[in-house]
């Protein structure tokens, strides 16, 4: 909500306003000078000489001009352009480096509806890191803001989230960011992997049994939405659920109430609910795979996880705290050319994927600085299997061996449209993902489907 102030509000006033904030606070004139700040940002950033007339790029970002102007998204101008608060996420810089930082940025107003200032709310992100290795998530990159800013958005909130991103992108860690920024945090993260699990174990495992419920079953056993009783319920790979199990998973859901096998009693609980999944579910409820309202149910926040092929600028922030975490014996650094190797490679497994080949590295070095030839060498096994990967799922047809007597071409348009198509399929209609992506507005995405 916009603040309306008396016609002539005195500094004083609006600086003891500020107090009045459970957070970090600054006010800001229309053209970027800090004018006060409260005594949260005092203790969360240190203080500011006002008497300097500092404009807010330059003590948060170190800027010699606005953040919009500089590439970055500006709290500030979305305001001024839209008329009403305005939230963006920011990496600032602190005392402690730089931090991801939630700021909502609230407009001013006199009686008569002229702009006089504004008040700047900052909140620290603790879940995530823009220089080191110390928090759940790691990144700066612009792909990984988008992402992370809307997991700042629906942490506080009880909304189903459905995160959807290829395999080893980083979901889980997503998950747990989600969790730990959330009012749940105090109570228990359950994860429950969904990949290849039969109708009767995925029943067991997420509901519990009683004790002779089939055989094997010597004992009482607790399921996983009994133990996620006031915390959050994780199901990783939620494609990979029995269509048979669907519908009792739908009805958890929308009550709230389950049966554990071998039980004619209802137990209740009550969690938050998260899923993940490399697979198109909208394609999987097209051809039948799965359930629709299931769908729709797990669907009310879906929060894209960009690939490491879609954040490379996140590289170098990424090994170095890969091998922090590998290590704690040895620091190892690579090379430069041991790091451009890297960054030249795809990475069909992520971070995932990342992690085993640093892992790798450590174990065939024989000192603390990676060679580009050691990368090399770990990087042969990788495509080797990934290879063998491709070979099944196509059939062991290698594209390379057609003759172009053998190749179906179509026209600009059409591969065009294909393109597009394939897009909004993985991005499941994100229309504003699908622009991002293809390098084009929004307006001409629009213009290009009809």
């Amino acid at each position: 909500m916009d603040i309306i102030a008396s016609d002539s509000p005195s500094l004083e006033g609006l600086t003891s306003m500020l107090e009045g904030y459970d957070c970090p606070a600054i006010l800001v004139s229309v053209d970027y000078q800090i004018l006060a700040i409260n005594q949260h940002y005092r203790e969360e950033f240190g203080e500011v000489l006002l008497q300097t007339k500092p404009r807010c790029f330059e003590v948060s970002h170190g800027y010699n001009v606005p953040c919009d102007v500089a590439g970055e998204d500006c709290p500030l101008a979305a305001t001024l352009d839209s008329g009403r608060k305005e939230r963006v996420l920011h990496i600032h810089q602190t005392p402690r480096g730089k931090e991801h930082v939630d700021v909502e940025m609230l407009p001013i107003h006199d009686s008569q509806g002229k702009l006089l200032f504004f008040v700047e709310l900052l909140r620290a992100v603790a879940v995530a890191s823009a220089e080191n290795g110390s928090k759940t998530l790691v990144g700066s990159s612009k792909p990984f803001n988008l992402m992370l800013e809307k997991v700042t958005r629906v942490s506080q909130s009880d909304a189903s989230v459905l995160l959807l991103g290829e395999s080893g992108s980083g979901k889980e860690l997503v998950a747990h960011a989600i969790h730990q920024g959330s009012d749940r945090a105090k109570n228990s993260l359950v994860t429950l992997e969904c990949a290849g699990l039969t109708d009767s174990l995925f029943e067991s495992e997420l509901f519990g049994h009683v004790k002779g419920a089939y055989t094997g079953a010597y004992s009482n056993r607790t399921g996983l939405v009994e133990l996620a009783n006031g915390g959050t319920l994780f199901l990783d790979e939620i494609g990979d659920v029995p269509l048979s199990m669907q519908v009792k998973l739908l009805r958890l859901i929308e009550t709230g109430s389950f049966r554990p096998v071998g039980s004619s009693s209802t137990k209740h609980t009550r969690f938050r609910l998260i899923c993940a999944t490399h697979k198109n579910l909208a394609k999987m409820v097209k051809d039948g795979a799965f359930r629709q309202d299931l769908y729709y149910r797990i669907n009310v926040f879906p929060i894209y996880v960009p690939s490491l092929r879609e954040r490379r600028d996140d590289l170098a922030l990424l090994i170095s705290t890969l091998l922090k975490r590998i290590s704690h014996r040895k620091e190892y650094h690579l090379t430069d050319s041991a790091f451009h190797v890297l960054k030249q490679y795809d990475f069909p497994g992520n971070i995932r994927e990342l992690s085993n080949i640093l892992n790798r590295a450590t174990i065939l070095t024989d000192t603390n600085v990676i060679e580009r030839s050691t990368i090399e060498e770990c990087l042969i096994i990788d495509q080797e299997l990934n290879q063998d990967v491709a070979d099944q799922s196509t059939g062991c047809v290698d594209a390379k061996q057609l003759n172009d007597s053998e190749r179906v071409w179509v026209d600009l348009k059409t591969a065009e449209q294909l393109y597009l198509s394939d897009l909004l399929s993985f991005y499941n209609h994100d229309k504003v993902k699908v622009a991002e992506v293809a390098g084009i507005s929004l307006r001409s995405l629009y213009r290009k489907l009809q």
